[in-house]
């Protein structure tokens, strides 16, 4: 049971990205083979991305530009699994623990649901173990991700204060 001192935080994040020809699709932490890669400073893993923005959301420490931005060559090409493992090392530096991680991700392709538990499996480790649900939705032909010409995410994190 948690204590009375316990504090919560919630965040959101959203990354998209087009597709570009040439670049090999990286998506939750997955490596896609034939598929377009999308264009991006780091492999372009909206997921990933829109899971950082979520964790730094809630833990009030900028979002993925501030901490990784184009600015910082160091992170050019850069994995999301990469990005995630940092995001976790600032967040834990803060006093925070992930009690969970839910992302959706938005576009119609890849298909997901065979590749879901390797999906959650692979951002789970990423993020020392904690809670991942990972969902996935098309936009029946409207915007970026309907038309075909990229991929989104939407990620939402619960954090909790430790201390």
């Amino acid at each position: 049971m948690l204590g009375t001192s316990s504090e919560f935080r919630t965040g959101v994040g959203v990354d998209s990205h087009a597709f570009e020809d040439g670049r090999e699709l990286w998506l939750a932490g997955l490596h896609w083979p034939n598929e377009t890669g999308v264009a991006g400073h780091s492999d372009g893993d909206v997921a990933a991305h829109a899971i950082c923005d979520a964790l730094f959301a809630a833990a009030q420490l900028g979002d993925l530009g501030t901490n990784f931005g184009t600015d910082k060559p160091e992170y050019a090409g850069a994995s999301g699994i990469t990005l995630l493992k940092e995001t976790m090392q600032k967040i834990t530096a803060a006093g925070y623990v992930i009690s969970n991680v839910t992302v959706q991700i938005i576009g119609n392709r890849p298909k997901l649901a065979g590749r879901r538990s390797e999906a959650i499996s692979t951002l789970s480790a990423a993020l020392g173990g904690a809670n991942v649900s990972v969902l996935a939705t098309t936009t029946d032909g409207m915007g970026l991700t309907g038309e075909g010409r990229g991929i989104a995410a939407i990620a939402s994190a619960l954090l909790i204060k430790q201390g």
